[in-house]
């Protein structure tokens, strides 16, 4: 009844008109930067959340970390659920604190109801049977909705970024330019399409965080989707060479069903023999599938990525 629960109440975020409209967004710190139309030849155009950090400055440069569920980031006054990730908080004290070096945070909204089309990982997808793939269509998140309002086109959203918004980043903020300055950011669906991602285009980012992966790709488990995901990072793993991945995940709500299945997925990293000091896994006993929860552990996966080295720190 708890997940039953929980999957009702991110329908009520899917059906939700106002989220056609870019919200006001205020922070606690820094300051955020409303960029209201990114044109896409790959996506449906879409406004983006540029926090920029206290103390920014055009005569310093940044690393970049680009999130997806971009409503849900900064301000609860302004999400469907009024929790939030804290980002400007959590990010801006750990660079006043000197626990990191600086960079901006770039929030890429969701595609509303197309989220799960957006966000499941393509390839996997369509290395399940026709049979299989046409099953998955037909489920619904409650009577009358599709989970999938779409087809499957989380490339074309990988595109999207790769291809649009981090050139536009590039070109119009004061930040460090290449891969070894870029990561990618998310939690739930945000964790699939943040490690496929980085599998997709490993020349174009350093790192990729993904809070309670949501390793079932559905609502239920299936091991034959689970499968598809285990055989594209077991088959793709070898493209990575310094990019550091970050997993965590909690045993409460929906974050019930992940532990076993990270289990699996922390093996597949051993297997492969993917350095110790370049990926993480951690385990949050009693923790939930909510933004405040993603909140509260926050700064690991910042500090992991962003973590000052011994020469900068020096200087």
């Amino acid at each position: 009844m708890k997940l039953v629960a929980l999957l009702f109440s991110l329908s009520i975020f899917v059906v939700h008109t106002s989220y056609a409209n870019t919200p006001k967004v205020q922070v606690s710190k820094g300051h955020i930067e409303v960029i209201d139309n990114i044109e896409s030849q790959f996506v449906k155009n879409r406004f983006l959340n540029v926090w920029l950090p206290p103390g920014y400055s055009k005569n310093t440069t940044y690393d970049v970390l680009y999130m997806h569920d971009g409503r849900m980031l900064f301000d609860a006054n302004s999400t469907w659920n009024k929790q939030e990730w804290r980002v400007d908080e959590v990010a801006g004290s750990l660079i006043e604190q000197g626990k990191v070096r600086p960079f901006i945070v770039v929030g890429i909204p969701n595609a509303v109801e197309n989220r799960h089309s957006e966000y499941y990982p393509q390839q996997p997808f369509e290395a399940l049977s026709k049979q299989k793939q046409n099953a998955l269509y037909q489920l619904e998140k409650y009577p009358g909705h599709k989970l999938f309002a779409s087809k499957v086109y989380s490339d074309n959203y990988s595109r999207f970024l790769v291809k649009e918004v981090i050139p536009y980043i590039e070109s119009n903020y004061n930040v460090n330019k290449g891969a070894q300055h870029r990561y990618i950011g998310g939690s739930s669906m945000g964790g699939l399409i943040s490690w496929y991602t980085l599998l997709n285009y490993p020349n174009e980012f350093s790192g990729a965080i993904c809070m309670s992966t949501h390793w079932p790709g559905i609502f239920s488990h299936d091991d034959e989707v689970f499968a598809e995901f285990q055989n594209y990072i077991a088959n793709n793993i070898a493209k990575l060479s310094n990019q550091k991945v970050y997993f965590d995940y909690g045993d409460s709500t929906l974050d019930a069903m992940y532990p076993k299945l990270q289990a699996q997925i922390d093996d597949l990293f051993m297997a492969q023999q993917y350095p110790a000091k370049l990926w993480q896994s951690q385990y949050f006993p009693g923790e939930d599938h909510t933004e405040n929860a993603w909140a509260k552990r926050l700064h690991i996966p910042l500090e992991f990525m962003f973590r000052k080295t011994k020469q900068a720190a020096a200087e």
